[in-house]
C-alpha cells in the first residue's frame, strides 16, 4: 500500500473512526500553533516574498520553527518523555552552523526579501527553542527524560559530518570556512533526526502525537528546501575535484534525500498508525520496530 493511499484512506474520517481519534489527540495549544504559523508562512509568501518562489527556503524554516514550537508544547504539557536531547543538541549545532553562514554572507539565502532577514529569524527562533527544549529536558523536566534510551552515539558521525562538510563545500561565499561550516550543518542535520528515531525504538516504538508532528514538519520543511535547492541548481557552485562535476550540488541533493528516505519512512507508518486500530495505544503512535532504517 502507498503512503498516498494510506493518507487518503486517513482523510476519510467515515470510514475509519480511529483517524478522528488520532485527530482528537492534538491539544487545542498545537492546534492554535498550526494556524498561527499558516497565517505567517501565508503573509510572508504574500507579502513579503511578494510570491516570489525562493521564499520556499523561508517557508522550510517557518515549517521547522512550527515543529519545534510542538514538541515544546508537548514538553511543558506532558513532560520530556518520547523527547530526544541528543537530537535536540544535533538540531541546535545544525542551526548555529548554518547561522554562522546566513547570518554574514548572502551565499545560501532566498534571493527576495525574506532573504534580508525573515529566513534568518525562524532559524533563530528555532535555535532558541533548542535551547529551551534542552533546559526543560535536562534539567527542568529530568525526570521524565528517558535517558536510559537516548543512548545513541553521535559523536563519530558528528566529526564525518565536519570532514565532509570540509571536502564537499560549495564556494557561494567564496570563504572556505563559511562554505564548509553551511554544508556541515547541512550534514549534521540530515543526521539530528537518527537520536530521535532510535529512542523511538528503544522504547518499543511508541511515539507520542506531538513528536510525531515535530518529526513530520521536519519532513516538510525538507520538501521545501529541496524545491529551493533544485531551483537554483544552476547556481550552486564550488571547486571541481574532479574533472567539472559538481561535487557540491550532488552533496546537497544526496543530503536532501537521505533526509527525506527517513524522514518519509517514519511518515508512512505515522499515516498507518492513523487508520489502524492496532497500531494505536495510550501512550501514543506504535510505529513497528521493523519498519524503521535504524
Amino acid at each position: 500500500m502507498s503512503m498516498f493511499t494510506v493518507f487518503l484512506k486517513a482523510m476519510d474520517g467515515s470510514k475509519y473512526p480511529e483517524t478522528l481519534k488520532a485527530l482528537s489527540d492534538i491539544p487545542i495549544p498545537a492546534i492554535v500553533a498550526y494556524v498561527v504559523f499558516l497565517n505567517i508562512a501565508a503573509c510572508v509568501y504574500e507579502y513579503v516574498a511578494e510570491q516570489s518562489y525562493s521564499s520556499v527556503l523561508t517557508l522550510s524554516a517557518i515549517s521547522h520553527c512550527l515543529g519545534m514550537v510542538l514538541l515544546c508544547i508537548q514538553a511543558f504539557s506532558k513532560g520530556a518523555g518520547g523527547i530526544s536531547a541528543k537530537a535536540l543538541i544535533l538540531d541546535a549545532l545544525s542551526a548555529s552552523l548554518r547561522l554562522s553562514s546566513t547570518l554574514i554572507y548572502q551565499g545560501y539565502l532566498p534571493s527576495d526579501a525574506t532573504g534580508d532577514g525573515v529566513y534568518q529569524f525562524f532559524d533563530i527562533c528555532s535555535l532558541f527553542l533548542c535551547f529551551v527544549l534542552l533546559y526543560t529536558v535536562l534539567v527542568s523536566q529530568r525526570c521524565s527524560y528517558e535517558e536510559c534510551d537516548d543512548t545513541m552515539t553521535m559523536t563519530p558521525m558528528v566529526l564525518g559530518c565536519f570532514v565532509l562538510g570540509a571536502l564537499l563545500h560549495g564556494d557561494m561565499n567564496s570563504r572556505p570556512i563559511p562554505d564548509t561550516l553551511w554544508m556541515t550543518g547541512l550534514f549534521v542535520g540530515v543526521i539530528a533526526v537518527l537520536p530521535q528515531y532510535w529512542l523511538i525504538t528503544k522504547s518499543g516504538g511508541r511515539a507520542t502525537t506531538l513528536t510525531a508532528h515535530y518529526i513530520l514538519n521536519m519532513a516538510v520543511g525538507r520538501v521545501l528546501s529541496g524545491m529551493f535547492m533544485w531551483h537554483v541548481r544552476e547556481h550552486i557552485t564550488c571547486v571541481p575535484w574532479v574533472g567539472n562535476f559538481e561535487h557540491a550540488m550532488a552533496a546537497i541533493f544526496l543530503a536532501h534525500a537521505i533526509h527525506l528516505i527517513l524522514l518519509s519512512d517514519f511518515a508512512y507508518y505515522y499515516l498507518r498508525s492513523m487508520v489502524s486500530k492496532s497500531d494505536r495505544s495510550q501512550q501514543g503512535l506504535l510505529i513497528p520496530q521493523q519498519g524503521m532504517l535504524i
